[in-house]
């Protein structure tokens, strides 16, 4: 009866509370991958502190370390690492030793390799537990291992290892959770068959650390003087970094797939992020309050494109690959070992702050941080060495969450002198002494009130014992996860192709990878040395733009974001053109995903548009109120009318929600929207016209054989879809053949076959309205990127 015998152990030196109160039930702890690095490093030593925490807390626990490895040998190496656990300082020595021993003789060693092994283990907790007379209060799985492997265990552990009715399940994951949104989809998915989300805890050690952890208290504890400042009225930029001095030697296999975005922006920098910038909720310990604030945040940033980063590699990277995966010589990555990304929010508190973070290895310190620097609106009369030797307000004023390392080798929190006293809790943040001697951000620390903690813990220990305490609002949940995927992966893709700038690593990186913000997006300051360029090649990025012909008409085709950067400036210089011919520019723009990123380009770079003077119209529309996700017009609010300023006036949604009724014939909705255009647009000619093209070969709302639409009368007119919402409104093709200008849009693999299938037939709208596009007296330009149009 191994267990009866070490809780009478620990009884008799009074480590746990009377039998009587021992009554909460047992926790079992099963790590998986018990033997790995993690495990190693931090897992053992977290479950020690949690048994050192919870001993006399009421619950009894056993703890099963298993692995792959046969029982010997990985007993073996389990125990090696067990006996090197430590106590914190503060620990009594006796206590320690009594604990240490306890904790060892309540772990012990399995295989698990089979169904078979799954339910053997169960069933030795459920045997251990009946002869103790114990009832279970729940089983703790921690994945410590790759990816690939959670489904099979996930299914094992649903089918023969989970707790009686009454127990709780903790499910544990390690990061990473996917490669982009896709694979975080399907393994969300797979996971979702085995485990509801509440028994799922996915980790990302980062929201342990302390001052991570302190960035929500503080906003909350600190909103009195925190209310009036936290927005871009007086917010200059908020910055998350985080710096290392070691490189990806060891680890290249994982780094080749991976890469610092995916490693260290897509999850850790932007959870702290996104603790800064979120909106607060009413209670900062509300997992789903915090969660669902998180998610508007996400909501409400601007998408990412290729110039919204700049990438970089220690130039030993290729050569390391080279060694570690067997690669030939000559072999060139592509992978970035550093980055630095611009992102920016179109929240009202937010609009206008630049959000810059940068990681990266080989670099000249390591440190971490978040940091808000605020404008200096102060203009101070007196000299700098008066202004120096107080609190003056024309000295910087920040606040920085500093999650370790660095100058001050601690997690701490600092607050400028010249902006508030803040609000700290005692019991967990002390003070700290106003040194003058160390600096931080070039300022003596004397400059600020700083806190350091109380007691300073590991972030795996932090989140072991939240874990055990059920507090979900340290993980991340299915839905963050994927909003965090969404927003990263447009970035990966477009700069999955783009050469790294190299740089040597450490102090010999001087300026090379200072980068500043230019036009909208980020550029390194200093041009790239030439000794230091190999890209092994030409890029997609060293091709220009093709300009010829496709179906008789002016064709121009590149890699999508220089494709999107030529159609924008294309268009001002036709809004341009049009304003100086007759005062207005009448633009009628597609719904859709294609045109996403053009209107973003749109609202960034082109602030010569002549938006004052130009009339928004919507070529189609789908039949759902205008606030509907489904709503083209929602879109192009999203992404462009709502960063211009288009005046009110000018702007015209199709009016598909009338009397309450969405696109009813006899409410004549279509008929309003036609007169609308013969009354503002001279001839009913529009300027510019932007359509995409369906796989099916649809363009607008007309899709082959449509009723509507394809003939006749140039107006408005209400059709079918095949796919839901199938009802809809758009131009006619007449009406659209009107126009003085009509390009089209054409991006990505998925519409290749339509391309080559179009580059071939002739005018045969019935079956591929887009072939009836002809204008009767303007331009038609196709816009096709390289993927659509070679495949």
């Amino acid at each position: 009866k191994m267990l009866g015998k070490v809780l009478c152990t620990v009884l008799f030196m009074g480590a746990f509370p009377s039998p009587a109160e021992a009554s909460q039930g047992h926790i079992s702890v099963v790590l998986l991958g018990a033997t790995g690095d993690l495990a190693k490093k931090y897992l053992w030593q977290g479950l020690f502190q949690l048994y050192m925490d919870q001993v006399s807390s009421g619950h009894s626990f056993t703890f099963h370390g298993a692995a792959l490895a046969a029982l010997e040998p990985g007993q073996r190496l389990m125990f090696d690492v067990l006996k090197k656990l430590s106590c914190p300082p503060e620990e009594a020595p006796n206590r320690c030793a009594v604990l240490k021993d306890q904790f060892l003789k309540l772990s012990q060693y399995h295989q698990l390799k089979t169904a078979e092994n799954y339910t053997a283990l169960s069933r030795e907790i459920e045997t251990l537990l009946r002869q103790e007379g114990l009832k279970e209060a729940g089983r703790i799985f921690y994945f410590s291992v790759p990816p690939f492997a959670y489904t099979e265990i996930a299914r094992h552990i649903n089918s023969s290892c989970r707790p009686p009715a009454g127990a709780w399940l903790r499910v544990v994951l390690e990061k990473p959770f996917g490669h982009d949104l896709q694979s975080a989809q399907q393994l969300a998915a797979e996971l979702a068959g085995f485990f509801r989300e509440e028994e799922m805890y996915r980790v990302d050690h980062y929201l342990g650390k302390q001052a991570v952890a302190h960035i929500l208290p503080f906003r909350d504890q600190n909103r009195q003087f925190l209310d009036p400042v936290w927005n871009g009225h007086h917010v200059e930029r908020v910055e998350v970094v985080l710096k290392e001095t070691v490189d990806a030697k060891g680890r290249t296999s994982f780094y080749e797939q991976y890469g610092v975005i995916r490693d260290v922006l897509q999850n850790h920098l932007t959870e702290a992020l996104m603790f800064l910038i979120m909106e607060l909720p009413a209670n900062v310990s509300s997992a789903q309050e915090v969660v669902q604030h998180k998610l508007q945040a996400f909501q409400s940033l601007w998408g990412l494109e290729r110039s919204s980063a700049v990438l970089g590699q220690y130039q030993a990277y290729d050569s390391q690959v080279q060694e570690e995966l067997q690669e030939a010589q000559g072999y060139v990555s592509t992978t970035p070992t550093f980055a630095g990304v611009l992102i920016r929010s179109d929240s009202l508190r937010w609009e206008g702050v630049p959000f810059l973070l940068t990681s990266g290895k080989a670099l000249d310190e390591r440190v971490g941080y978040a940091r808000v620097l605020f404008k200096n609106r102060a203009y101070c009369a007196q000299s700098g060495a008066l202004r120096d030797a107080g609190h003056s307000q024309c000295k910087p004023k920040q606040i920085i969450f500093h999650f370790g390392h660095g100058a001050l080798n601690t997690p701490a929190v600092l607050v400028s002198r010249n902006l508030f006293h803040p609000v700290m809790p005692k019991d967990s943040w002390k003070e700290a002494e106003a040194r003058s001697d160390l600096h931080v951000f070039g300022q003596p620390l004397s400059d600020f009130y700083m806190y350091s903690p109380v007691k300073e813990r590991d972030a795996y220990s932090v989140l072991i014992s939240h874990i055990y305490h059920g507090r979900k609002d340290f993980f991340i949940t299915t839905e963050n996860l994927l909003a965090s995927w969404a927003f990263w992966t447009p970035l990966l893709d477009s700069t999955s192709r783009q050469p790294p700038r190299l740089y040597p690593g450490g102090v010999e990186n001087q300026h090379l990878l200072d980068f500043e913000m230019v036009s909208g997006g980020v550029a390194f300051t200093l041009a790239e040395p030439a000794e230091l360029l190999n890209p092994g090649g030409q890029m997609p990025s060293d091709f220009r733009a093709i300009q010829s012909k496709f179906r008789q008409s002016p064709l121009v085709s590149a890699w999508a974001e220089d494709l999107i950067s030529q159609l924008a400036s294309d268009m001002e210089e036709a809004a341009v053109r049009s304003v100086a011919r007759s005062g207005q520019f009448h633009l009628a723009l597609s719904g859709g995903s294609s045109p996403v990123v053009l209107f973003q380009r749109l609202a960034r770079h082109h602030y010569g548009f002549p938006w004052k003077h130009t009339h928004v119209w919507l070529v189609d529309e789908r039949c759902v109120p205008l606030t509907d996700s489904e709503s083209n017009f929602l879109g192009l609010h999203r992404h462009l009318l709502q960063r211009v300023r288009v005046p009110y006036f000018n702007i015209h949604p199709m009016p598909v929600h009338l009397n309450r009724r969405l696109c009813v014939e006899e409410d004549g909705g279509a008929e309003l929207y036609a007169k609308d255009i013969v009354a503002l647009v001279a001839n009913a000619s529009f300027d510019l016209v932007l359509l995409g093209v369906g796989t099916d070969g649809h363009t607008a709302s007309l899709f082959p054989r449509s009723e509507n639409g394809l003939e006749g009368a140039p107006t408005v007119v209400l059709t079918e879809s095949p796919v839901k919402p199938h009802q809809r409104m758009s131009l006619s093709l007449p009406l659209i053949n009107r126009a003085r200008q009509v390009f089209v849009l054409v991006l990505g693999k998925g519409k290749h076959d339509i391309t080559t299938l179009l580059s071939r037939v002739g005018r045969e709208p019935r079956k591929w309205p887009i072939s009836g596009v002809s204008p009767s007296s303007g331009q038609l330009v196709w816009y096709v990127d390289y993927e659509a149009l070679l495949g």
